[in-house]
């Protein structure tokens, strides 16, 4: 008999598929000062337990997790990322990497303790068969976190909207709150090491006329200052929501105690 299997529509993600290396970059002047991981280590610890990381690039942040976590795994669409990815975590006996897709992950249900994603697929509305999929993998009392950017936190979610004039906080807030997450809004600090850094990260994130006005506003707010470095001052929206410990799926009876 044959199957179908439902299509799974895969966005290209125009800043990492394409240029990875400044994407790397990017990664390493994030959040210099924590602030993203302290929320995260407060909203859903992950010491001791099973970690999914969902849309994990080239597996920049699985090391962290990696650090404390029982079990990590890494899921990402892009091949080449994959390959990164595994190549990165070659060394950490508890970090796998696998392909596949937020909305159809390749796990069974009931394996994970955390589901993590940072500025990847879970955009809003439209992403209700990824949020299914985090759920069914989820153990009962366990965590989905999504970490994105903040549009309502200027300078960066000025550009961002200067970009995405159809983007409407206001229903990505209320669809977020209507599914069931608790906001936590945070500022970070992007600490870039020169102008070259500074002006190679913000042209992978935004159009020519935008990343243009992004360069120059960025080096304003800077002028006057001693420091070699250049700041930008960006904000987060990290949503978390537990799923109830009352709803225990069968198919997680008997499962095994960490991630494959």
């Amino acid at each position: 008999m044959k199957r179908f299997v439902r299509r799974v529509d895969i966005v290209p993600s125009p800043n990492i598929w394409y240029h990875t290396e400044a994407y790397e970059l990017e990664n390493s002047v994030q959040d210099v000062d924590g602030v993203i991981w302290r929320t995260l280590a407060d909203a859903a610890p992950w010491s001791g337990k099973d970690v999914l990381d969902v849309g994990c690039g080239d597996g920049f942040h699985l090391a962290r997790f990696a650090e404390t976590a029982r079990s990590v795994v890494g899921v990402e669409p892009h091949a080449p990322l994959v390959r990164r990815a595994q190549s990165r975590v070659a060394g950490l006996p508890n970090v796998t990497v696998r392909r596949g897709a937020a909305q159809r992950l390749p796990l069974p249900d009931g394996v994970a303790d955390v589901v993590h994603a940072r500025t990847a697929y879970f955009f809003g509305p439209g992403c209700e068969d990824g949020l299914a999929e985090a759920d069914r993998v989820l153990r009962p009392g366990g965590a989905l976190v999504i970490v994105d950017l903040d549009t309502r936190h200027a300078p960066y979610g000025d550009w961002m909207l200067a970009d995405l004039p159809h983007y409407e906080p206001d229903t990505v807030d209320e669809f977020f709150a209507a599914a069931g997450f608790t906001c936590f809004r945070v500022e970070t600090r992007w600490r870039f090491p020169d102008r070259a850094a500074m002006e190679s990260v913000l042209r992978i994130e935004f159009s020519p006329r935008v990343a243009a006005r992004a360069i120059d506003e960025t080096l304003r707010r800077n002028a006057g200052t001693d420091a070699a470095e250049l700041i930008l001052r960006v904000g987060y929206r990290v949503l978390v929501r537990a799923k109830p410990t009352g709803l225990v799926h069968a198919s997680s009876v008997g499962a095994s105690p960490s991630m494959p």
